[in-house]
């Protein structure tokens, strides 16, 4: 399997090194990354593919800055006596490989707009009328 960056990459944009389990998940989860980036741009440039399947993969294993902040967390609330916590992240979970908002747009797929109706082949055109 092709990756678009390898766990070298991956380990030099983190605060803090991988053990040999998290390298050989690291490995892996670059492999899903890669497929991921295929889906949702057919030829993406060598350097970006590289910055978000980084992105991605330190996203799902954490980047050593353990704050008790979710990584891709965009809203979160601290209690103190009461014992709470709470954390709203903006897409997918912590854990999980998926592409944030910016990163869509760095390989070019972010905010499109479109429509397919698959119905619209079984509907004759409509007759041209002369005057």
């Amino acid at each position: 399997m092709t990756t678009y960056a390898t766990v070298a990459d991956v380990q030099e944009r983190m605060t803090r090194t991988l053990s040999t389990d998290e390298a050989n998940v690291c490995a892996k989860l670059l492999e899903d990354a890669a497929l991921i980036i295929n889906a949702y741009s057919s030829a993406p440039a060598a350097d970006v593919a590289k910055v978000v399947s980084c992105r991605m993969v330190i996203r799902a294993i954490g980047d050593g800055n353990d704050a008790g902040i979710p990584l891709g967390a965009t809203q979160g609330s601290v209690s103190a006596l009461g014992y709470s916590q709470s954390w709203t992240i903006s897409a997918g979970t912590t854990g999980e490989l998926y592409l944030s908002k910016l990163e869509k747009k760095m390989l070019g797929t972010g905010n499109q707009i479109g429509s397919y109706s698959p119905t619209e082949a079984l509907v004759p055109p409509p007759e041209v009328v002369t005057i």
